[in-house]
Formats: structure tokens, C-alpha cells, sequence
């Protein structure tokens, strides 16, 4: 086996939350590339039936889930029906999650309710993932869970979301140590990835893109790609990470 074998993923099975656009759809179609057969799973059947056909004409096995990962009990259903479809689980990504409303807000001007809301889509609906896909794993199974760059620090201008991935961060971290040696658990934080939701949350378009990158200060000078945390998501999913676990890659473009 050479080194680059050991990011195959040939034979496993994947379920991708989130996964009928941008960075999910990146992820789904990187884990299918790497060699798994793919669940897409998302609130829009149109997203996920899309993403599910390019990942068959990559010759994967591919079907698309539609499911509210906040509503209650669907996850567990679509544990289940994967591996009634599949036959196994072996990957499991957490990715579902953004700003509910595409509104960032201070924590002093968060009404309960939408506070609600961010804890829902991007804290509870993990553990809830989480719980589900370690049912089924056995022993080589892989949870890798969606952080984000505004976890590390303060975040003076959209403090519920980073709280949330915060606690995201801190989640991965138990379940890593409660499912070890069987189960790995990690996350993949992003940094600035230009997501229908990330422009829709700042208000930016193509014309103000390129000078708030530049506010940005990234080292390396440009903004994240889907493709690029759905690299750093086969890594994790992959034998090359094997003696990995509890961890948060930051995929950010520099420290």
C-alpha cells in the first residue's frame, strides 16, 4: 500500500448533511471522488437529486435524502433508511448548519427564538447526527462534523453562530474520547468560503467581493472553495488520519 492508497475510500459508505449545495456539495462530491458511495441529505429534493446524479456518473453508489436535520427524529430515520439502501455506514458528515435566517446578529440583540434557531441547525443537530450515525458504526467508523473559522475567539458581530461552533468544537472533543477506539470523531472549521449563504449573510456581491477579501487580511490571499474542505474532508474520513481523533483541521487560508 502506498501513501496515496490510504486516502481511498473505496467500499464506504457516506452520508453528508447539507449536502444539496456549497460546501456540502463539495464534500459529497470529494468523498465520492476518493472512492464512497454517497447519501446526500437536505431540505430540497431538487438539491440533493442533483448532487446525487453527479456523483453516479462518477460510478458511485448516490441517492439524495430529503430531511430537516432540526426536526426531531429525523435523523435517526435517516441513519436508518441509509443503511437499509447501503447496506453499512461507515462516514458520517455533519455539515447542515449557517444562519437559519441569513441575518448575523450580537448576542445583546438576539431574540430567544432565533437564538433557537442557531442552536438547533448548528449545535443540537450535530449531537443529534452524531448520536444517530454511532448506532450503526462499527469499529473503523468516522463522524467528522462542520466547525467554522468564527469558533476560535470572539465574534462581536455574529456571536450565536460562533457560540454554536464553539460548542461544536467542544462536542467533538467528548465524543471523540466517549466512542474511542471504535469511532473517530473530528471537524473541519472553514474560514470565508463564498457560499450562497455566506453572500447573502454579508450582503456581498461580485463586485464588493474582492475588497472585502481584502479586509479579510487571509494570508493566502483568496477565499475558500467548497473543493477545498471537502479535501480536508476526505483526509479525515480516510485510513491516512487514522490515528487522529477528537481534533478541528482550520481550513482558513493561514493561522
Amino acid at each position: 500500500m502506498t501513501v496515496l492508497d490510504l486516502f481511498r475510500l473505496d467500499g464506504q459508505v457516506a452520508v453528508v448533511t447539507g449536502g444539496g449545495k456549497g460546501i456540502g456539495r463539495g464534500i459529497a462530491l470529494s468523498l465520492a471522488e476518493a472512492g464512497a458511495d454517497v447519501a446526500v441529505a437536505a431540505r430540497s429534493r431538487a438539491d440533493v437529486d442533483a448532487v446525487a446524479a453527479e456523483i453516479q456518473r462518477l460510478g458511485r453508489r448516490s441517492k439524495g435524502y430529503v430531511v430537516d436535520v432540526t426536526a426531531s427524529g429525523e435523523l435517526d430515520q435517516l441513519a436508518d433508511t441509509v443503511v437499509a439502501d447501503f447496506g453499512g455506514l461507515n462516514i458520517w458528515v455533519n455539515n447542515a448548519g449557517g444562519l437559519p435566517d441569513a441575518t448575523p446578529r450580537y448576542l445583546t440583540r438576539t431574540p430567544e427564538d432565533r437564538w433557537d434557531m442557531q442552536m438547533n441547525l448548528n449545535l443540537k443537530a450535530v449531537w443529534a447526527g452524531s448520536v444517530a450515525a454511532a448506532r450503526h458504526m462499527k469499529a473503523g467508523g468516522v463522524i467528522i462534523n462542520t466547525s467554522s473559522r468564527s469558533a476560535r475567539g470572539g465574534n462581536i458581530k455574529n456571536g450565536p453562530y460562533a457560540a454554536a461552533k464553539a460548542a461544536v468544537n467542544s462536542l467533538t472533543q467528548t465524543l471523540s474520547l466517549e466512542l474511542a477506539p471504535a469511532i473517530r470523531v473530528n471537524a473541519v472549521a472553514p474560514g470565508p468560503v463564498r457560499t450562497q449563504n455566506f453572500d447573502e449573510s454579508i450582503r456581498l456581491d461580485e463586485e464588493r467581493a474582492e475588497a472585502f477579501l481584502k479586509t479579510l487580511a487571509i494570508p493566502l490571499e483568496r477565499y475558500g472553495t467548497p473543493g477545498d474542505i471537502g479535501a480536508a474532508t476526505v483526509f479525515l474520513a480516510s485510513p491516512a488520519s487514522s490515528w487522529i481523533t477528537g481534533q478541528c483541521l482550520y481550513v482558513t487560508g493561514g493561522p
